[in-house]
């Protein structure tokens, strides 16, 4: 078995969940764990797609079949069917994604006076940016991801990250503390570990043992800048 292809074990968890095996109406498809290896190759190694080597066939057959599994949801159907999440409870967070300099469009001639110290005090996103939302389990792995724009509160994507989930609590920064979020917890009977804002004439209190463990959803982001780094230097050295 090459490097970065998966296993007989593996392609067994989710043969089944692909489209094109037997039996499924339309065209079978003969390749799809060749397919697979192709996406772990470019995933793993962050190559760009003209860099697939030959031996996956077309590189931008596959790009194309990769964007269309992804519109048609097939990999959120075999995320989804691979996860068996620790739910004792469950962290929120999210991090931002600066674009790049070019990104923003051209350059205006008027801007607020306090817009640079926004950018870079942890103020409000630019509309380039982009915002990930995410949920992760007790151990701290990913169980679902939101993209939105940069200047997106937190709080807005709450309850799309712990729907269908029914954790023992959730936990979370001041940022998700909204009357809204707190009461859709109580009524599903999930613990609250979320700080209360500094305003609210009543504090909330927590377990602050059991707080000190949402480091984990921070480690998961760190790991995705890192592996995204990684990928960028990959990709600068191929050039």
């Amino acid at each position: 078995m090459r490097r970065y292809e998966i296993t007989d074990q593996q392609w067994q968890l989710i043969a089944h969940l692909l489209p094109g095996k037997e039996g499924d109406v339309g065209v079978t498809a003969a390749d799809n764990r060749l397919f697979i290896n192709a996406i772990l190759w470019i995933g793993r190694s962050g190559a760009p797609w003209r860099d697939l080597p030959e031996r996956f066939g077309l590189w931008n057959s596959v790009y194309h079949r990769f964007r269309r599994w992804a519109k048609e949801g097939v990999w959120q159907a075999v995320f989804e069917a691979l996860q068996d999440p620790d739910l004792e409870w469950l962290m929120i967070d999210s991090t931002v994604v600066r674009a790049h300099q070019h990104a923003s469009g051209q350059k205006k001639t008027i801007r607020p006076a306090n817009a640079q110290a926004n950018r870079w005090a942890g103020g409000p996103g630019r509309r380039s940016d982009t915002k990930i939302h995410a949920a992760v389990d007790a151990p701290g792995n990913p169980l679902r991801i939101i993209l939105t724009v940069g200047q997106r509160a937190d709080c807005t994507q709450a309850e799309w990250l712990v729907a269908d989930y029914e954790p023992g609590a959730v936990l979370a920064d001041r940022g998700y503390d909204t009357d809204a979020f707190v009461d859709l917890l109580d009524g599903r009977q999930i613990e609250v570990v979320i700080p209360a804002k500094k305003n609210r004439l009543q504090q909330r209190a927590i377990d602050k043992n059991l707080y000190k463990d949402r480091n984990k959803v921070e480690r998961f982001f760190n790991k995705l800048n890192r592996t995204a780094e990684a990928a960028v230097s990959s990709r600068g050295h191929s050039l």
